[in-house]
This record gives C-alpha cells, sequence and structure tokens, in this order.
C-alpha cells in the first residue's frame, strides 16, 4: 500500500511512532453526537494537530463539527451506518447523512457482509463516496479492508481521487472467527503487560459465546434499520402457517 493511517478514538497519540513515516496522514474516529442524541462515529482523515484539538472541541455540536470540516475541506465520512456498535439509530440521523456527509463507511473489516452490503447499496443511492477500513484491533486483520484510488501517486492525488469519485473498496467483511481472534489477541496481549490479568483468564471461555450474540444483534439492527431506510421487506419471525384470506379492497391495501 502507497498510503496508510490510524484511525484512534478520539485521538492521534497511537500516531506519535508513525509521523514522518512515507505516506502515513494523520487521522482519527470521532465520536459525535448527533441533534437526536444519539452516538455515531464520524473518520476524518489527513489533518494536523492542531486541527485535531479543534475537531475534539466540536464533536458534541454537529453543525459547528460540519461546519468546520466543510470550511477546511477535510475529508470524512460517517462509519458503519447499519450498525448498532455506538447505541441507537433514528431517522432524523439518516436524513443528516444523506444531507451533509460526502462519504460513507461501506465496507469494514470486522462487520458481517450483510451491514457493509446496505451501506454500500445506500451509498450507491445517495451518491456517496465508499470508503473502505479494516477497524483492526490487533495486527493480523490490519491492511485486510481498504480504499484505493487507480493511478493515484501520492497522498494529494489520492484524496482528489476519492472527491471526484474515483475510489474503490477492496478487501474483506468481518466473520466470527475473526473477529474472536482479535479479541483474544488483546486479551493475551493485557495479561502480558499486567500481570495481575492472569487470574481472569479463565473468563476468556466466554469470548466467543460474546461475540457470537454480538453478531446476533447486529444482524437484528440491520435487518430492521435496512428494512426502514431502504425500503427492503423484512423478514417474519416466526412462519405464518395458515394464511388469512383478504378480500380485494384490503389486499389493496395492503399493498
Amino acid at each position: 500500500m502507497g498510503l496508510f493511517t490510524l484511525t484512534d478514538h478520539d485521538e492521534i497519540e497511537g500516531s506519535e511512532a508513525l509521523r514522518g513515516r512515507p505516506g502515513f496522514f494523520l487521522s482519527e474516529e470521532l465520536t459525535c453526537r448527533m441533534p437526536s442524541g444519539t452516538t455515531v462515529h464520524i473518520g476524518v482523515y489527513d489533518f494536523d494537530e492542531r486541527q485535531h484539538e479543534q475537531l475534539l472541541r466540536r464533536r458534541n455540536d454537529l453543525i459547528a463539527l460540519l461546519m468546520y470540516l466543510t470550511e477546511r475541506r477535510l475529508f470524512f465520512s460517517i462509519n458503519h451506518v447499519f450498525s448498532g456498535l455506538t447505541g441507537k439509530r433514528t431517522v432524523e440521523d439518516f436524513c443528516w447523512f444523506q444531507k451533509y456527509f460526502p462519504a460513507m463507511e461501506t465496507r469494514n473489516g470486522q462487520l458481517l457482509e450483510g451491514p457493509n452490503a446496505h451501506t454500500a447499496e445506500l451509498a450507491r443511492r445517495w451518491k456517496k463516496i465508499g470508503i473502505g477500513g479494516s477497524d483492526a484491533h490487533a495486527l493480523p486483520s490490519v491492511g485486510l479492508t481498504y480504499t484505493e484510488v487507480p493511478g493515484a501517486r501520492d497522498k494529494e492525488e489520492f484524496f482528489a481521487g476519492l472527491r471526484s469519485g474515483m475510489g474503490r473498496v477492496g478487501g474483506e467483511s468481518g466473520r466470527f472467527a475473526k473477529l474472536t481472534g482479535d479479541v483474544l489477541l488483546i486479551a493475551l496481549g493485557l495479561m502480558r503487560e499486567r500481570s495481575w490479568t492472569t487470574a481472569m483468564a479463565p473468563l476468556a471461555l466466554l469470548i466467543p459465546p460474546i461475540i457470537f450474540l454480538h453478531y446476533r444483534e447486529e444482524r437484528e439492527f440491520t435487518r430492521r434499520w435496512a428494512a426502514h431506510i431502504l425500503g427492503q421487506p423484512e423478514r417474519r419471525k416466526r412462519p405464518r402457517w395458515i394464511a388469512v384470506p383478504q378480500t380485494a379492497p384490503q389486499a389493496a391495501m395492503g399493498e
């Protein structure tokens, strides 16, 4: 890869060791408060340390944040739209996404194929720039999902190509084994750094079922909001074995 960045949550300290290396630029994932009161993650790319401080000051005032991003011509995206990672969503949130966000994360390396596919379809309908990222929290997942601009020779050409619609998303979506392995590696790293945490090692057996329940909740969240925003019919939770006849006027109302 010719370019790389690191998007920690609301901080850039993790990038200290990478600054100055060829192809690296500062980025972060801001935890922001929407006007509806919900929380979202906004990816902001290629800024300096002073701008980072300004972004943090505005992250709980979406209008002020959007104005700053636009004035400074910073590239930004709304991340994992059809995921419940940050909690609830409202219809009003999606109205903000549609009107004011130039880009959407259409492939997240830790989300299942379903949420990613729905976001890609939404980006296509709304004519948004699609980007991809590994969302890696352990080394084995780094760089497995990415964004590319064919022919771009440097950072300036890369972002110019993204803005003009020349970007392409590549790599893989998430899966149970991948996320479970990353979480186990994080737990192992914690035990190495802090010896007292080894007493909690038996709790690692709970990680696979927790990941399974997480993905099940994610599927339900995606199903509900994809049906609402994309107009896709929701599947019935239980099959109806007995069909109830309808008269012609009732059937017309149902459509």
